[in-house]
């Protein structure tokens, strides 16, 4: 019997369920889906997309992102002559609304790089669309706010988002309306930057990141649901990883920001970077055990077998399989 998706880590792709929701294919399979397509991202737009000790390659993305794209511009295309065929039964007219991806995972796990891969591959196919991409860091609460709400260790969990309002600009997006805009969240400074937004105005294609963003809504004090952000979505990707793997991966990401980011002055973990290796080690170790690690067990993995495509990595980073939603 397989394994119940959103349970226990699992070590190695396991037998399919015939009868199950989902599809899993080892990453040759994977591959050969789009062995006739060119990979023409040079090495520096690799870099670019890269994120800090995330080892993507031209190889993973010939291997693994050139078939997920191909797969989303066919969910793309289908979902915009459905659109059409019912405003024709309807016997509407109007502009065609984005088609919305979301992109969820843990901290660190690469969900970033994933969703800064899909949206250079999605831009460069045949249609040319316009590709956006939202991260929800800025429905953070602000730090203040946090403070206020007894929230200050538990940033990233669902409660430290303002999930009404984030739940309203991908709605409005997928509405069409013309111009929405959405607060701007700086690492640099841990908070939200106060009088800077983001506009999006009607893109081909929406990407939402974020480590929640596969949440169901919440039920009300009185028994009812209300809206999730994952209701809007079109089509969503989990980037999954055992736990240790994401936690190594964590610690080795601290170490480098330690030598780098933290380093600036201007840097809200400034103190981070005046550590040695050993002690920058057990801090970074102590927040993922106290925040990092329970949010992702807790609110993040069980949301997995929401999404419509799952990709798993091995120790080396690297996707070793991909399960695709039948159902």
């Amino acid at each position: 019997m397989a394994p119940e998706i959103g349970g226990h880590d699992e070590v190695d792709a396991p037998e399919d369920n015939p009868y199950g929701p989902y599809l899993t294919l080892d990453r040759q399979h994977w591959a050969a889906l789009a062995a006739a397509r060119p990979n023409n991202l040079d090495e520096a737009t690799l870099e670019r997309l890269r994120g800090i000790g995330d080892p993507t390659d031209a190889d993973e993305v010939r291997e693994v992102y050139l078939s997920l794209t191909d797969l989303l511009s066919l969910y793309i295309e289908r979902t915009g002559e459905l659109f059409s065929a019912s405003h024709r039964f309807l016997g509407l007219s109007g502009r065609r609304t984005p088609f919305v991806i979301g992109v969820a995972g843990s901290v660190a796990v690469g969900k970033s790089t994933t969703s800064r891969l899909l949206k250079e591959l999605l831009s460069r196919l045949p249609s040319r669309p316009r590709v956006d991409l939202l991260t929800t860091d800025g429905f953070l609460y602000p730090n203040e706010r946090l403070e206020r709400m007894g929230l200050a260790d538990r940033k990233g969990f669902p409660e430290s988002y303002d999930r009404r309002r984030l739940v309203q600009f991908v709605m409005d997006v997928k509405s069409g309306a013309p111009r929405v805009t959405a607060p701007v969240y700086s690492h640099l400074v841990y908070d939200i930057v106060p009088g800077e937004e983001i506009v999006v105005s009607q893109p081909d294609v929406l990407i939402v990141e974020g480590l929640n963003v596969l949440q169901p809504a919440r039920r009300r004090a009185d028994g009812t649901t209300g809206l999730a952000v994952c209701d809007f979505f079109d089509f969503s990707v989990y980037v999954d990883a055992a736990h240790a793997d994401i936690r190594n991966w964590y610690v080795n990401r601290f170490l480098r920001l330690r030598e780098t980011a933290f380093q600036d002055p201007e840097s809200y973990f400034v103190r981070y970077g005046r550590l040695s290796a050993a002690e920058a080690t057990e801090v970074a170790i102590d927040i993922w055990d106290r925040i990092n690690g329970p949010n992702l067990e807790l609110n993040i993995r069980p949301t997995r077998g929401r999404a419509t495509a799952i990709l798993r990595k091995g120790a080396d980073h690297q996707v070793s399989w991909v399960r695709i939603r039948k159902v």
